[in-house]
Parts: C-alpha cells; structure tokens; sequence
C-alpha cells in the first residue's frame, strides 16, 4: 500500500535521516556505556568527558570524598573506568599489577602479575592507562609487558613482552603508552628496528604488522581519518609521524616538535589537523592533512614555542586548547597560535574537561576547578589532596559523575555530580 506523502511527514522522515547521519558520523568510543573513561584521556583520547550535570563550583574543601583507598601501588598510570569496575596499575614486591576496583566502594576487586618493576630514580613502576575494548583489557608496564585480560575476572588471555620480541630498547623513564585498539588490533610504539610501531591482534596477540625503526617515545596514540584512509598518530622518539591501521605503512612524519629528551604528550586531532606538542624549551606545530592519491600528506600551519606540552597534553574545547605550557596554564586558538591567556593556576600539572569546566591537578596535588573560556582564567574552587615526595603524575578522570585522582598507592573519588 502506497502511503500519501505529506509535508509534515517529509518533514519527519528527513529528520529522521539527518539524525542517523549524525549518529553515523559520531566518534566510536571503546565502551558503548553512559559515563565511562574506557581508556586514556577519555572515550575519544583527547582528554574530555561528556557528562554533564556536574558542580560548576566547589564548596570550600572541595567536592564531598566519596571514598579513599590504599592498594594502586608504586606507579604513575592513570585509570580508566567501564560498568562498575576501575582500572589502574601499580607495583609491590618487585612485580607490576594490572589491577580492578568497585567504582561505587573503592574495594578491590582483582589484580593480576604483569611483569617485573622497572626501577628509576623519579619514581618507579607502571605509567601507562590500561585500555577498555569490548570485552578485553589491553596494559602495556612500563618493562614492555603488554598483557590482555577478561575486565571481569582478571583472566589473562595472552601477554607478549614487547621489547624482547622486537628487539627495542627501554626509553630513560620506561616505557609510558597506553595501548590504542583498532580493527580488532592492538598498536604500541615498541621502539625496536623494523618494528617501532607493531600491530597485534586483539584476540591472539599475534603480530599483524611492523613499521618503522624508530625508537620509543613516552607518548600515546590517536586516531585520525583523513580521506577515507584511517590513520595512527604516533609520537616517537624523533618526531610525529601517521601510520595506515590497516597495513602499517607510513602516511607521513614530522621532526621538529620532537626533542631528545622526552616526547610524552598525546597529539591533538581536529578536522584536518593535528596539534604535537613537546617541552624542554622545543614547543608545538599545528598541522594539515590532505589526502593525497593512496596516502595522506602533513603541512606546517604554524610552529610556536608558547605551548610546550610536558607530561600533560592539552585539551582542546571550541577552538581554544587548554594545556600547561611548561609550567603555566595556557589558554591558546588552534587555527593560528594566538595565546588568549596565561596563569600560574594550580601549579604545573594536567588537565581534562567536562562540563564547561577544566580540571587540574598538579604536581603538587593541588586540585582545582576553572572555566573552559578564552576570556580569562576564573577559578571555581580548588582543594589539596595528600600526597607524598613523588610528583603527582596520574592524570585526573571524571566519569559517572566522579572525578578520580591518584597519588601512588592513594585512590580517591569525589562527588562532582551538581545537586
């Protein structure tokens, strides 16, 4: 039966088409649930959650504490989160953990042997954010063991060491990514000759592909698709660079931003472009990809040494980016470099989003609260957690309503839900 065609259902059904194509083009998360960090920097690894509903300011004090609780270990990683577990990793006895917390009590809930401690004078232990895909749970320590497991249970799947089977060599402060999946593949800069980045697959551990021979970098990777061609942004030991996911093959690479000493921050996709960033008196470049016939081609925009990303990247909200410049929280307009703002803020430190809201942590365990604006830097509450002589390096997390700090063996959780 021919239905009549009225304005009012052409109306409906082409807002039903402009809808699916929204969704459709939609960034694809690692976890498909309401309120969850699954991976590092967030469910799309640029540092931004997309809650809403939470304080826009904080009670003197701070968020109320929901919980605090021992037992993350010797470490710097970061945590992701997905359902009602939390994931961390951290060292005891000479020997790293991939670890599971109830998110709702703190308790924890399983941990599991990956590795043996890597030793340094600022700090020992893990660095990297473990990874959340599906069913599985993808940790990289920080002496190269990279290890898949039920999130559930704990249950390891496989575990391969990477820098024993490509031949790499640990970076001066050990090896600090957290593993990217895509298409059913795991990628991690292992740093060794032919094989700098290595693609395993999700299910088997079994090398798909090896590209390159550059060394480890401290950073980790993104995604970007430019062209129909999905690409992995790197940030190696010598520069920036984007591999094919598919089949590996460079795409392009770029070497000033890097310096020799440590590359860390997580470059910065949007639309064409990609932002890296590094410190030590080096600084950032925003570039352009085009596609180019099978490949994809990367253009200087602009060089600047007033963004010099250390171990925290910037986050990028409108068209502003929010990161620490060094030591100084810096508000800065992609297209062009422009600096909107500058302040001492909290302390050198990290920062992530959500809500209209920056939150910082530094070095310190200074905790604050700021508006996302390029207007001025306005704070709206900050608090200090306990820490100890380490640096506060794992980055802060707001999923579900919470925000998730660490100091080392201290987890803590607040409310940041607004009431």
């Amino acid at each position: 039966m021919r239905m009549p065609t009225t304005p009012a259902l052409v109306r409906s059904l082409t807002a039903a088409l402009m809808a699916a194509a929204v969704l459709s083009a939609s960034p694809v998360t690692s976890s498909g649930q309401a309120g969850d960090w699954p991976q590092w920097r967030g469910p799309n690894r640029d540092g931004k959650s997309p809650e809403t509903g939470l304080l826009q300011s904080w009670p003197q004090g701070g968020p109320p504490l929901k919980w605090k609780v021992g037992g993350a270990g010797t470490g710097f990683s970061s945590m992701s989160t997905s359902g009602s577990r939390l994931f961390t990793m951290g060292a005891r006895g000479g020997v790293e953990y991939v670890m599971a917390f109830d998110r709702a009590s703190g308790k924890k809930l399983w941990e599991v042997a990956n590795g043996d401690l890597y030793e340094n004078d600022r700090g020992s232990g893990p660095r990297g954010t473990p990874t959340v895909s599906g069913d599985r749970l993808f940790a990289l320590g920080a002496s190269g063991d990279l290890t898949c497991l039920d999130p559930a249970t704990g249950k390891k799947h496989w575990s391969v060491n990477v820098l024993r089977t490509f031949g790499g060599r640990n970076p001066r402060w050990g090896l600090s990514e957290s593993p990217l999946v895509a298409g059913g593949r795991v990628l991690v800069n292992a740093g060794g000759p032919g094989a700098s980045i290595v693609a395993l697959d999700a299910k088997t551990g079994s090398v798909v592909w090896k590209s390159g021979s550059d060394g480890a970098g401290y950073s980790s990777a993104v995604l970007h698709k430019v062209g129909g061609i999905e690409q992995a942004v790197f940030f190696t030991a010598t520069g920036a660079r984007g591999v094919d996911v598919r089949d590996g093959r460079e795409l392009w690479q770029y070497t000033p931003v890097a310096n020799r000493v440590a590359n860390i921050a997580t470059p910065v996709v949007s639309g064409p472009h990609v932002f890296v960033s590094s410190d030590y008196g080096t600084g950032a470049a925003l570039l352009r990809m085009e596609a180019a016939g099978s490949g994809v081609t990367a253009h200087e925009v602009y060089f600047t040494r007033d963004m010099r990303n250390h171990h925290s990247s910037s986050v990028l909200v409108g068209d502003h980016l929010y990161g620490f410049s060094s030591a100084i929280l810096t508000a800065m307009r992609l297209r062009d470099g422009h600096v909107a703002w500058r302040d001492r803020s909290v302390g050198k430190g990290s920062v992530v989003y959500a809500d209209n809201r920056l939150y910082l942590l530094s070095e310190n365990g200074v905790v604050g609260l700021a508006d996302a604006s390029p207007e001025a830097y306005v704070e709206r509450g900050r608090f200090t957690i306990e820490t100890g002589q380490l640096s506060t390096w794992a980055h802060p997390v707001v999923a579900g309503g919470d925000l998730y700090l660490r100091d080392q063996d201290a987890l803590y959780a607040y409310d940041v839900r607004a009431r």
